[in-house]
């Protein structure tokens, strides 16, 4: 590397270390920013392992991220927050987690999780994934395309992932899974962790605010070869349904008219 080359870095680890140094000092007098999700006063329950044939139930929160109970011809139930989650990130993280099915039978898992006066709550999803035995194949970015309030592009990644499971005969199959995520915060959209973070630090820098980021998931789980399609349904039902819940529109698209 050369001496600019050098020089470059040293800035680039200077400002970070800058950035780390103000997020660790600044929670005394910092304020906390709105969400960019809707959160409503319902409360959202835990459910630990079993425990000698029962499960046992937690309340994990007094209020929780509103999820549309329909969407599209998708019902759904509301998902407990599992006791590892809830145990692992911070006490102020507020979550929203619905399991809809269609009826053919598809399913979705859709979550959110919105941080408090905790960053810790927001993570980098890879981990999650691995940590329950999925495999990530590719990752990717794309975009969805969302009609209302206005027609813009929702920026998002895109993981395909792998998990072989044994069914009770004892025989291995491979599953594979299509997982869709981005981070919002109020005003603030974007598919990358890195940002996100460099957001965080900017914002509370400039402004003394914290933004409260929230991390949101859709996941299917599909046979090999089904990976396109389940994509695309996975899309159809991500445009539906962020309208209802997500504050923070991305940049409207401009429509020439007819004849213009």
């Amino acid at each position: 590397m050369n001496k600019q080359g050098w020089l470059v870095l040293a800035v680039c680890v200077g400002l970070m270390a800058a950035a780390a140094f103000v997020l660790s000092t600044q929670h005394t007098r910092q304020k906390l920013g709105k969400p960019g999700v809707k959160v409503v006063d319902v409360p959202v329950y835990g459910q630990d392992e079993k425990v000698s044939g029962t499960n046992k139930v937690f309340l994990a929160g007094t209020k929780s991220v509103f999820l549309p109970p329909q969407v599209l011809d998708y019902e759904s139930v509301v998902a407990p927050v599992s006791k590892i989650v809830w145990d692992w990130l911070p006490k102020d993280t507020t979550f929203g987690q619905r399991h809809y099915r269609a009826r053919d039978g598809f399913w979705i898992q859709n979550l959110v999780v919105l941080m408090g006066a905790d960053r810790t709550s927001i993570h980098q999803p890879q981990y999650c994934l691995t940590g329950s035995g999925w495999h990530i194949d590719s990752q990717e970015k794309v975009t969805i395309s969302i009609t209302r309030p206005v027609r813009y592009e929702l920026p998002a990644r895109k993981l395909t992932t792998t998990k072989p499971v044994k069914d009770p005969s004892g025989q291995t199959h491979v599953l594979r899974g299509i997982f869709v995520y981005w981070f919002v915060a109020d005003n603030e959209l974007t598919d990358d962790h890195r940002e996100r973070m460099w957001w965080m630090a900017r914002d509370l820098i400039r402004t003394g605010v914290l933004q409260r980021w929230a991390y949101i998931t859709y996941f299917a789980v599909c046979g090999t070869g089904e990976e396109e399609a389940t994509f695309n349904r996975l899309k159809r039902f991500i445009s539906a349904s962020v309208p209802e819940f997500q504050l923070v529109s991305g940049t409207p698209i401009q429509t020439v008219a007819s004849g213009e």
